[in-house]
């Protein structure tokens, strides 16, 4: 049986954590957050009508 891996799951708690904070500090700003926005600039994935109408 595979052991688990604390580390990964601190981290993932860590990271989970700072969002949290930082949507914190965003709404007290007055700015407002997506949920869907992870922050960086991804760029649109095409859906699958963009792939039929080529």
């Amino acid at each position: 049986m595979a052991r688990q891996n604390f580390k990964f799951e601190k981290r993932q708690k860590e990271i989970a954590k700072q969002k949290k904070a930082e949507e914190k500090r965003l709404r007290k700003q007055g700015i407002e957050i997506d949920d869907d926005a992870s922050g960086e600039n991804s760029p649109k994935e095409p859906s699958v009508d963009d792939w039929l109408s080529s």
